[in-house]
């Protein structure tokens, strides 16, 4: 199974900015679906960002023109850019990745949205 690390979260205050980083380690296969998702406390986990292994990307119509998910395979690494942060994007986010037999999930990493 692969294993996947986040991090980069932290307090920022409204209208800055964050790169989250999830490292992967083990073999993924092909194709597969990386994401982004996030969990609010008391709100079920939402999906925020995905990347196709064909580079197609898309994103939650809340996060649209802020958000900019990217990966770099030679690091094995996928990213989260957060811009113009508000305080409804307060969450833990999670990264994943799904493979035709399994999905993996890392552990999460807060991010606080506060003045």
């Amino acid at each position: 199974q692969v294993q996947l690390v986040e991090s980069g979260g932290g307090l920022v205050q409204p209208g800055g900015s964050l790169r989250l980083s999830c490292a992967a380690s083990g073999s993924i296969s092909r194709p597969n679906v990386m994401a982004w998702y996030r969990q609010a406390p008391g709100k079920e986990r939402e999906l925020v960002a995905t990347m196709t292994s064909g580079g197609s990307t898309g994103y939650a119509d809340s996060v649209k023109g802020r958000f900019t998910i990217s990966e770099d395979n030679a690091k094995n690494a996928l990213y989260l850019q957060m811009n113009s942060l508000k305080p409804e994007d307060t969450a833990v986010y999670y990264c994943s990745v799904a493979e035709v037999r399994e999905t993996s999930w890392g552990q999460g990493t807060q991010v606080t949205v506060s003045s």
